[in-house]
């Protein structure tokens, strides 16, 4: 049996910090944003099936979206506005970020690829799937300016604006209904919510 580094390379998910650009009060990690946008693709999947009519598997986009910057355990994390700074940055980071999850793939070993493939390369995710996950790492983004600006960071303000904008462009009646619902208690304290 051939050794695998497929789990050492995940396990340095908790290594690779966010938002490197921008001076935060709480650091957050890679790890640690993608169990969040598990947690809300989740309940975004739920919110559309029990309110919306939809048909989606939520444990499935769990998963994806578990796995969905796993990739940046090759490529590191690259900031939102160098990334997308001009179209050829983008398209170029594209293949980059395409060329990471295929070679995160070829670490498993053969037998499992095919079951890993959906969620780690992104061309492969089911449309509907992958569209819950972005919906959910823009939220996330946006709830960690919340926190951020509700903590008196004032260097999130110009990200939430950018937010505002993506997540007008993905709206969506789960995200409403979501960002209604849960996104208020992010800007209170502890004791508030408690």
């Amino acid at each position: 049996m051939k050794e695998s580094h497929f789990f050492a390379h995940l396990a340095r998910m908790k290594l690779i910090q966010r938002w490197p650009l921008m001076r935060s009060i709480s650091k957050e990690n890679v790890s640690e944003h993608s169990l969040q946008v598990a947690f809300v693709a989740h309940a975004l999947a739920l919110i559309k099936n029990k309110k919306f009519n939809g048909e989606l598997n939520p444990e499935r986009i769990a998963i994806l979206a578990m796995y969905h910057d796993s990739s940046e355990v090759l490529t590191g994390d690259l900031p939102t506005p160098v990334k997308y700074y001009n179209p050829d940055i983008a398209k170029e980071y594209k293949k980059i970020e395409a060329a990471a999850e295929h070679k995160l793939l070829s670490m498993l070993p053969q037998e499992f690829q095919d079951d890993f493939a959906p969620f780690l390369i992104a061309k492969q995710a089911d449309p509907q799937d992958a569209d819950i996950v972005k919906q959910a790492d823009t939220i996330c983004a946006y709830l960690k300016c919340l926190e951020e600006l509700s903590a008196g960071n004032h260097e999130y303000a110009l990200a939430k604006k950018r937010l505002d904008v993506t997540l007008k462009e993905r709206w969506s009646d789960e995200m409403d209904y979501f960002l209604n619902t849960f996104a208020p208690s992010f800007e209170l304290s502890l004791d508030e919510i408690s």
